[in-house]
């Protein structure tokens, strides 16, 4: 069974025109209780992302992001907070297929104008929050550690004898 996601935003591509369009994606304070828990942090305090959509063709389009969040976890050596502030772009080139459409993988060379990568989708209707969430959990520090916190390892005691020895001994013994 497939897992919403803590935040969605369908937007129709085809209502892009030529000039393009800014959406906001906010989180409210239960989207973002749904998303700490979804992204494993103790809070995500603010989660905002602001889309820019371009019209490149009739099936094609720009999407360009700024990712902006506050995130609380917790010290993997103290357990206590550690705030993190998280600030991303995200760049994509949407396009959209039919679904009785071969995908030809070889078909012309396009210039995707820096864009990361090329999002093949078959419905108008986009999640802008998608590629925001994709790039928010990627961003998220595996193993937050409070200021001035360094883990030390605990000491090991060394064997001045090998961990064969024992072998040797018990063939020894036969």
């Amino acid at each position: 069974m497939a897992t919403l996601p803590p935040l969605s935003s369908i937007y129709d591509l085809t209502d892009v025109s030529d000039a393009g369009a800014e959406i906001v994606v906010a989180a409210n304070a239960g989207q973002r209780a749904k998303l700490a828990e979804w992204a494993g942090v103790d809070a995500v305090e603010r989660f905002e992302g602001t889309v820019t959509l371009k019209r490149l063709s009739g099936t094609r389009f720009a999407y360009e992001a700024l990712l902006d969040a506050d995130v609380v976890q917790s010290c993997v050596v103290t357990l206590e907070p550690v705030r993190a502030q998280i600030e991303r772009t995200v760049s994509r080139v949407l396009q959209l297929v039919r679904k009785d459409t071969a995908r030809k993988r070889d078909q012309e060379v396009i210039d995707l104008g820096g864009a990361e990568e090329v999002e093949e989708i078959e419905s108008p209707f986009y999640d802008l929050a998608g590629p925001l969430l994709e790039e928010f959990v990627l961003a998220i520090n595996p193993y937050p550690r409070a200021a001035g916190v360094a883990f030390q390892s605990p000491a090991v005691e060394k064997r001045t004898e090998s961990p064969f020895a024992v072998l040797r001994g018990l063939k020894a013994g036969k």
